[in-house]
Parts: structure tokens; sequence; C-alpha cells
């Protein structure tokens, strides 16, 4: 089918420090005004259009200037995922956020919308009431929203909303300072420049440390928002280097999304991947993604190291979270500990780096101008405790070299 869109001149449309610009597209009229009404609760967001299916989307996209569009899966006349390509051709620089219920078959659909170029999306719950209810789901829909409008208009070098500061994403690009501490081990490395945006911390110096001397035994990784693209991204051009080495991720999803995302990792690596079982051996070569709702840990059996689960109370708001991860592996593995932190929002995983990092284990971050949220990387980049910060696409590089291995 073919949706004509006549675009107005860009000098007709609105001004940039107007509030986000938001689109709601959802076959429930209810579900509709739900969102409508989460979202303009929010100062800096305007509900500008709305539409019940994929055809009324990309008519009212004309001249409407839109930022965001949080979209349905499942619609009739026109589905989220056949209108999803068509949105972003006929506005490319559009953020879609999808947005589904927790259906295993949605949950499939999400993960494989964010390859054809949805940014994010937002696990909505089942029923209208749940909907209404779902205080945290009303969070992360108005938080992600913010930070993609945001982003297209750092993006863009346009100003926010007045008064708007977004958290973590990434600005125009200033320079920041990098130093090296030394250890008795080796001698300090020259002092190199890090040219990385403003964040939430301010201006405030990296300061990178030495990494371990000791091989690494295994591979720790945390993320949330961005992190389904920079996983796959990363794990992708890895693969080929992690054969003899586990790798155990802990990732902000729910539960059915997690599954998916193992599957997803397997089939882009090559490599087995899968939620492990409570009490199952730690292998090489192998990923495990903490499953949704359960702490992830480690622990020596023996002679062996096991992964334990567990639902004991969130941590940093979360569960899985990475602190409970990173503080086993610190204690499992010391030395030998890798761990990378990617892209999401908040600081979680800062207390288990420290305790990585204090029993001897090598931390690296993604950074600031490579991730969609500089929260939990900057949290432990600008705490002095990793060994580099790099952007997603040379961090494969920074691993492989930790681990001992050639390009």
């Amino acid at each position: 089918m073919t949706v004509s869109i006549e675009k107005k001149p860009d000098q007709e449309r609105r001004p940039v420090t107007d509030p986000y610009r938001v689109m709601v597209v959802d076959d429930s009229a209810v579900i509709r005004g739900f969102l409508t009404r989460y979202l303009q609760a929010d100062g800096s967001i305007k509900v500008v259009s709305t539409a019940a299916n994929g055809i009324m989307a990309l008519r009212n996209l004309a001249g409407a200037d839109v930022e965001v569009v949080v979209l349905d899966i499942e619609m009739p006349e026109m589905d989220g995922m056949t209108a999803l390509p068509k949105i972003l051709e006929a506005e490319p620089d559009v953020q879609v956020v999808m947005a589904s219920t927790l259906t295993r078959k949605n949950a499939e659909i999400s993960l494989r919308a964010l390859k054809l170029g949805a940014v994010d999306y937002v696990p909505k719950p089942e029923s209208n009431r749940e909907v209404n209810a779902n205080i945290d789901f009303q969070r992360e829909l108005v938080e992600k929203v913010k930070i993609y409008a945001a982003a297209r208009r750092r993006a863009k070098g346009v100003p926010l909303p007045e008064g708007e500061r977004a958290p973590g994403v990434q600005p125009k690009p200033v320079s920041r300072r990098v130093s090296y501490t030394t250890t008795a081990r080796r001698q300090p490395a020259a002092p190199a420049r890090h040219s990385t945006p403003s964040s939430p911390y301010g201006a405030k110096p990296i300061v990178l440390r030495q990494p371990s001397m000791l091989a690494p035994e295994i591979l720790a990784i945390g993320s949330s928002t961005g992190g389904p693209q920079a996983l796959l991204s990363l794990l992708t051009k890895l693969a080929p280097r992690i054969k003899n080495i586990p790798v155990l991720i802990v990732q902000h999803m729910p539960a059915t999304f997690t599954a998916i995302l193992a599957d997803h990792l397997g089939r882009a690596t090559g490599l087995p991947a899968s939620e492990p079982e409570d009490g199952e051996v730690v292998r090489a070569g192998h990923i495990y993604v903490a499953r949704g709702g359960y702490h992830m840990r480690v622990e020596r059996d023996g002679g062996v190291t096991r992964i334990r689960l567990d639902q004991g109370p969130e941590e940093n708001f979360c569960r899985p979270a990475v602190d409970p991860l990173f503080r086993s592996v610190a204690e499992t593995y010391g030395g030998k500990a890798l761990a990378v932190v990617l892209t999401g929002m908040g600081h979680d995983g800062l207390r288990g780096a420290r305790d990585l990092v204090g029993a001897g284990g090598t931390l690296i971050a993604q950074d600031e101008a490579s991730s969609v949220v500089w929260g939990m990387p900057g949290a432990v980049a600008t705490a002095g405790l990793c060994a580099a910060v790099v952007p997603l696409h040379a961090m494969d590089d920074h691993i492989a070299k930790a681990l001992g291995a050639r390009p």
C-alpha cells in the first residue's frame, strides 16, 4: 500500500524550543488516551498527533514535525512492523519506540524492530486496567520518549525545551582530560586526551587505571537503555575471540525479552546463548543472559563455577541488576575478571565495579559519544575505575587485547 506524505517546508516548522513533539499510534482509543495523558503530564512533552493504525500514522506525519513515534505492533489495516520502515523512509530522523504487550511473539517482534531502525521498546501491560495502574510502565515510557527526543535534537544541534536537561544524552562535544594512575607493576602510560560530550558528571576528568596483568577467565557485561543493539553489535564482532571464555550479561529487561535476547545473540554470534538455570555450570564459549526478574551471580562449588539465580530485593530499582553480578565475579575471579559497562540510564554497576577493580579485575566502559545514555558507563568512567573508555565500534579490539587475543 502506498501512502502519500506531503511535507511542509522547513520554514513552516514550529520553534525547536517547543516541548518534544510526539505521535502515539495504537488501535485502542482507550490506550491512546492513557499514553497521551501520561506523556503530557510531563511539561516537556506534547502529543501532537494520534493514530489508530499505520496508515493513519503515515498520513498524520505530514507537517507534524514529529520527533518521537510511540508505535504499537498489533493494529488493523497496517500493523507496526509494516509501518515502521515506511515511517523511517518518510522521516529518517524520527525516533520510533515500539510499544508491545509482554508476549513471546511481541518480544521477538520488538527486538526485530530494533534491527529495522526502531530505537527502543516499552513493554506494555496486557490490559487497559494494568496500563492505567502500572507506574513503572508510565515512568519508563516518559523517560524513553525524552531520552530519544533529546538525542534527536542534540544530533541536529538545536536546544532542548526550556529548562529541560536529559541526563546522559550526548550533547555537543567538549574536551575532557584523561590521565592514568600508576602501579608498581607497570610504568605509567603517557597521558592521553579523550574527547567526549558534557554529561550529568560535568567536566570531571576521567582517570584511567592500569589493567590487570592476569589473563581474564570471564567476561561480565552490564547494560540498559540502548543495550540490546550495543550487545548485538559488540558480540557479533567479538564472537571469534570469546570461544575460550564464558560471557555473562545483565541487561535490564523483562523476563520474556531476556529469553528472546539470548536467542538473538546466539544466532548473531554462532555461539550457544541462553538464560541459565540456577546451579548451571559456567562453561567457556557460552553466553549467559540473566533472566528477567532474577539476579544472576557466580560462585565456586568445589572445582567448578556455577551460576546462582535469586529473586532478592531489587538493587538500583532493577532485578536483574549489574551490581550483584559484578560483586560475585570479583569474589570468584579476582584479578582474572574482565567486565564491561555499556550504555544505560542510572548507575547500576558502579558499586559492583568498585569491588571488581578492588579485587584486581579490569573494567572497560563505553564512551559518551557512542552511548544512547551515558549514565551507567559514565558513573564508572568518572569514578576512576576503568582501564579504557572507548566507543562501541572499537570496544571489541580493546576486549580482545585484554584477553590476549589477536584480531
